[in-house]
């Protein structure tokens, strides 16, 4: 059987991996070895920082929401324990979202909230 060269697909997969790298600096955008290496890295850190993201928007729920409840003299373990309580379905995003936007819809969550824990 003759050998078969697989120059066509190596060339393109080489192709691919070098445009990916585009806008990278030094040799990791010239070099296939260390290209291959820097898209592996980060795609790596991509998924990694995906699911950090998910962790910082909750957190910054969380510090709006506690700040919105100190101003209404009622802690946020409270608050959340009493949301449970109370039967309120929204989840904390869109809390720290009506606690922005709509100040007397929050004081009117509160109030439910701290008749529930009543």
């Amino acid at each position: 059987m003759p050998r078969v060269k697989s120059a066509v697909a190596s060339h393109r997969a080489k192709k691919r991996v070098l445009k990916a790298v585009k806008g990278y600096r030094g040799a990791r955008r010239r070099t296939y070895r260390l290209a291959k290496e820097a898209t592996v890295r980060a795609l790596v850190n991509a998924r990694i920082d995906r699911k950090l993201r998910k962790r910082d928007f909750r957190r910054l729920w969380i510090t709006r929401l506690n700040a919105a409840c100190r101003q209404r003299q009622i802690r946020y373990s409270l608050f959340i324990n009493g949301c449970k309580r109370a039967k309120i379905a929204l989840n904390r995003k869109m809390m720290s979202e009506i606690a922005i936007s709509d100040p007397e819809g929050f004081d009117a969550i509160v109030e439910a909230v701290k008749t529930a824990l009543k």
